[in-house]
Parts: structure tokens; sequence; C-alpha cells
């Protein structure tokens, strides 16, 4: 008997909890991460069926957090998680990751922080070190691109108003947006964060491009500048 076939599989679980029928009945949302999990892996090891597996690779490394940030390498270390079921694993996140970047792609306008939030917040609320990124809008506030500004501590050297408004020149914004996430997950701005905010915004009047807001993520939550009368 090979390994393969020795591995215990999600059918070995009492019909009414294994996590593919329970999708079919009741539908992706009442799954929790874990049966997710356990339907992408299929099957565990000869020890632990896929359900069990799932639960420990989230119980012992920082939840789904850490699957929003693994590579390839991080997976396959884990017991009973191979080179394929890694690789699987990496391409499903990466999938939700482009998803939930898919709409600005189509006609899509900012009329509040929150249509915004709904654009970077999936991929940004799990980043390790702090990105920053732009919004850009036309005259009538329709997203017309995002761009990357910069990886790291945010900081004056990182956020200069120069590197922020070269691409909102290029794609003749009419207004842009600032966001950028706290690894940490707690949104608060920092004095940092707000003398930033004010000094892109001044640079903004004098180029007629307006800082239509600065949206800090962090997890699962955000604050908006703007909103806060913070600049």
């Amino acid at each position: 008997m090979t390994d393969a076939t020795k591995n215990i599989t999600i059918t070995s679980l009492p019909k009414n909890e294994r996590p593919r029928e329970k999708l079919q009945n009741y539908g992706v949302k009442a799954l929790s991460n874990a049966e997710l999990l356990a339907i992408l892996l299929r099957t565990g090891t000869k020890n632990e069926n896929a359900l069990s597996l799932s639960y420990k690779i989230l119980s012992e490394n920082d939840g789904i957090k850490f699957l929003a940030n693994a590579e390839v390498t991080d997976l396959n270390g884990i017991s009973g998680i191979g080179l394929a079921k890694a690789s699987q694993l990496i391409a499903a996140v990466e999938l939700g990751k482009r998803i939930a970047q898919y709409s600005y792609n189509e006609d899509v306008y900012i009329k509040k922080p929150q249509d915004a939030v709904s654009i970077l917040m999936e991929e940004m609320r799990y980043y390790k070190k702090e990105h920053m990124k732009i919004i850009m809008l036309n005259v009538k506030c329709k997203v017309i691109g995002i761009k990357e500004i910069s990886v790291g501590n945010l900081n004056s050297s990182l956020a200069h108003p120069r590197e922020i408004f070269i691409p909102a020149i290029k794609n003749s914004s009419a207004n842009i947006i600032l966001t950028h996430n706290h690894p940490s997950g707690d949104p608060t701005p920092s004095k940092d964060d707000i003398e930033i905010t004010r000094r892109v915004y001044e640079a903004g009047k004098i180029l007629g491009i307006e800082l239509y807001d600065h949206i800090i993520i962090g997890d699962g939550v955000f604050i908006s500048l703007k909103e806060k009368n913070l600049f």
C-alpha cells in the first residue's frame, strides 16, 4: 500500500461534518477557515485527516494570516504538506488576492473611504511590511490606476511627494488617494503619517492634483485621515 492510499480522507468523517457536504448544504460562508483549508488539502496523513491537519496548521502558524504571506517553502516544511499541496495552497491564496483586486479594472468610482478600502483591504491587511500605494482618479473620481510607491517603514524618504506624484502626472490624474498598511493591524495614524499626509496635500495643491484622502489599513479595519480632519 502506498503512502497516498494510506492517507485518511475527508470521507472518513461523519457525513454531516464533512466540509464539502457542509458547503453544498449551507453555503461557503458556513465553513470555518479550517474547513475551507481542508477542502483544498483534500487528504491528510496516515495519522490525521485533512480537517485535523488544517486545524493544526492554523493553530500553530498564526492562523489565516500565515497563509496569506506564506511561501511554498514555508508550507512544504509542515508535516503532511508536500510540494504539490503547498503549491496548490499558494495558488489558491494568490487567486483570492487577484479576485479581490479585480473590481478596479472595471468602472469603479470612489465616493467614500469604504469604496477605496474594498479594493485593497484583502491584499494589504496581511502585509508584513508597510506598503504605500496610490489610487489614481479622474475628475469624476473614477479609478484609473493603482501604483505601489514604496515598501518599508513609512518615512519622509520613502514617501517623498516626488515619488507619489510622478505616476499621478503620467496618468493625468485629477485626484489621488494615498493608502498604506500597518502590519501591527492597528490603523491608528502616527505623527509621521499625519506629517507626510500634510506635505503631500500641500504639494498636490501646487500641482493641481488633489489629495482626496489618506487611508491607513489595519487587519480588517481602517482609518480615513480625511474623515478625522487630520489634513
